[in-house]
């Protein structure tokens, strides 16, 4: 390997060393551990669990992400060590090298960027088809699939906390609670109006059809933020329960649904065994759903004061999945495409996802 060569991988690495120590910061985020572990030191930081809890896994996720880049800029000067030496029977291994820790930095970059107040937070996730009938209602059981195999692959546990079921085909609604590190951080990229393109199985003349679906994500949130709900605002109604592709869970009426009136936000829950149970998970949903509606208003605000506008609606769909007359699934936030709708559908979502989140970052 010719010498311009491998200097053509150190300069493109040093590049994104650059760039991410713009990022990060490194100063700073020292700075914010030490002032982490000084309130960890206080003698009453245990006497509230849930704070202290936050605390730690602030904390450790901090000095996870420093740690991280210090390896990496570490290992790199160490190369640059090797390359000074001119020794060319070592260029393909440094080059290796290079390559292994591109790897690297390319899952620190992620974990860097999942750094938003709510990122770390489990995620609930539903779906909801568009109008259309059969056919979003498939569109949405397919998205359901996806998610599934997805969160599968990185290795986050799942509960199915509702799921209403059509007769014909595919589902009416599905509510999931996505437990696993930065789950809500990975998963809120998907928020939003999802488009399919295809020939229709349920068509006999074989025709196209386009549907939607709308994808809401929304973060857990613990006992350390509180939530006052009026009960008369509310609205309690029970059902009876039963799973995903309408098996029977329940003979009784243990499903609750809640709607908040003022929001029109509803809820509802069939996970748990017990009405009450029920309850109280589809209250712990609604105040999550309330808390995310807050935020995103003041957001909305924040926004409209400075001249820029929502992304996200039902009507303007943020990606697109075209099975006919093409193969193609495109997100319209990022531009990124992939000519594989089948891997996209088979939870292969890592990478628009990260485009995602670098364009943010951008």
């Amino acid at each position: 390997m010719e010498k311009y060569e491998i200097n053509k991988y150190i300069n493109i690495f040093q590049n994104k060393i650059n760039a991410f120590t713009g990022i990060i910061d490194l100063d700073k985020q020292k700075n914010i551990i030490k002032e982490l572990e000084t309130k960890m030191s206080d003698i009453n930081f245990w006497n509230d669990s849930v704070s202290a809890k936050k605390t730690v896994n602030e904390l450790n996720n901090a000095k996870e992400k420093i740690s991280g880049l210090e390896e990496v800029i570490g290992d790199f000067n160490e190369i640059l060590e090797f390359i000074e030496l001119d020794d060319e029977s070592l260029h393909n291994d440094l080059v290796e090298s290079i390559l292994s820790l591109d790897e690297l930095i390319n899952k620190l970059e992620i974990s860097i960027l999942l750094s938003d107040k709510y990122d770390s937070n489990n995620a609930i996730l539903e779906i909801h088809p568009g109008a259309g009938g059969t056919e979003s209602q498939d569109w949405a059981r397919m998205l359901y699939d996806m998610y599934l195999k997805y969160t599968d692959k990185k290795k986050f546990k799942v509960e199915v906390i509702d799921y209403i079921n059509d007769e014909k085909a595919g589902l009416k609604s599905v509510s999931l609670l996505i437990t696993g590190k930065d789950a809500y951080g990975y998963l809120k990229s998907e928020a939003g109006v999802h488009r399919l393109i295809r020939i229709s199985p349920f068509d006999s003349n074989s025709r196209r059809h386009t549907s939607f679906a709308s994808v809401d994500v929304t973060p857990e949130i613990d006992d350390s933020i509180t939530i006052d709900i009026n009960e008369d605002d509310l609205r309690i109604d029970t059902f009876r329960a039963s799973g995903a592709g309408g098996q029977h869970i329940n003979t009784t009426d243990s499903a609750v649904r809640i709607k908040h009136i003022p929001t029109g936000l509803t809820v509802s829950c069939q996970s748990q065994r017990s009405q009450l149970a029920n309850r109280k998970k589809a209250m712990d949903l609604l105040k999550a759903k309330i808390y995310k509606l807050r935020e995103d208003e003041l957001e909305e605000n924040l926004k409209n004061i400075s001249g820029e506008k929502m992304e996200i609606g039902w009507g303007s769909q943020i990606r697109s999945y075209v099975l006919h007359p093409y193969s193609l699934v495109k997100d319209h936030r990022t531009n990124y495409e992939v000519g594989n709708p089948d891997k996209v559908l088979n939870g292969e979502l890592d990478d628009f996802i990260n485009e995602y989140l670098r364009n943010r970052a951008r």
